[in-house]
């Protein structure tokens, strides 16, 4: 009966850490192999603990080619998709035009068609357009699905912001200019951050599109698919597990910022 009660008081507690555990099992793998000295080509077994590919991560021929690719990628993509996205953004919510319902529609479709159904359809244009496959075709593909997950994340921000603080700034002889950098943008700033991340994460992320528009280009996820094929690197591993500490890094540093503020407000 002690133990009913308790599991009670604390069921959604145990049943959040048990959600997280599941979502975190992958990484913990990915983490614990990336420590293996496997015998043949792949790394599926636990043979002997080894630092051997922590200590040589490039070790594999183009490995850290298609990381550097995939970043650069990433970061373009992320740039040109938070640009566009929050001008769009900002558009759509202040501003009445006609077919502004249409376009509040047509953003959704990136984000729930099918990913191959996309890449079919730019691999198409591409072609029609004469267009060389490689590095550019693929930075257009990705700011096209990247947009619209930017401007749902800013225009959700864009909406729950008062107007009165605008107001109030031009009231004190701001020009529209000051208020949007010293009023404006400050407010949206979590928005777009949160959009710009979703970016980055999307564009590396991404295998579909990027195989239908990238020709001979290969990036970290093609380079991840191919290696499966033939054996799997554990670099590969060594280069996820990096990835995700310094993801957890971030956010755990974002979470430190965020409670100190907390705390300096009156």
């Amino acid at each position: 009966m002690a133990f009913l009660r308790w599991t009670k008081r604390h069921l959604v507690v145990v049943a959040g850490l048990l959600t997280l555990g599941y979502l975190l099992l992958p990484n913990i793998v990915v983490t614990v192999f990336s420590f293996n000295d496997p015998k043949g080509r792949f790394n599926y077994e636990w043979q002997t603990f080894s630092t051997d590919a922590w200590t040589d991560p490039c070790g594999v021929a183009g490995l850290c080619r298609s990381l550097s690719l995939s970043l650069h990628l990433a970061a373009w993509a992320t740039l040109g998709a938070t640009v566009l996205g929050t001008m769009s953004a900002f558009a759509l919510v202040r501003y009445r035009f006609r077919g502004r319902g249409a376009v509040n529609s047509l953003i959704f479709l990136p984000m729930a068609m099918p990913e191959v159904v996309m890449a079919a359809s730019l691999l198409t244009l591409f072609l029609n357009l004469g267009a060389q496959l490689g590095f550019w075709t693929i930075l257009i593909a990705h700011i096209m699905f990247c947009l619209s997950f930017v401007v749902v994340a800013v225009k959700a921000r864009v909406m729950s912001m008062d107007p009165r603080l605008e107001e109030a700034a031009r009231d004190l002889y701001a020009g529209p200019v000051q208020t949007f950098v010293r009023v404006t943008l400050p407010i949206a700033a979590p928005g777009i951050a949160a959009g710009a991340l979703l970016a980055f994460a999307l564009s590396f992320d991404d295998f579909i599109i990027t195989n239908f528009t990238a020709g001979s280009t290969v990036t970290f996820p093609m380079f991840v698919w191919g290696s499966a094929q033939r054996g799997t690197p554990v670099q590969i591993n060594v280069i996820g597990t990096a990835m995700f500490v310094v993801a957890v890094l971030f956010v755990l540093a974002g979470m430190v910022i965020g409670n100190r503020r907390k705390r300096q407000k009156p």
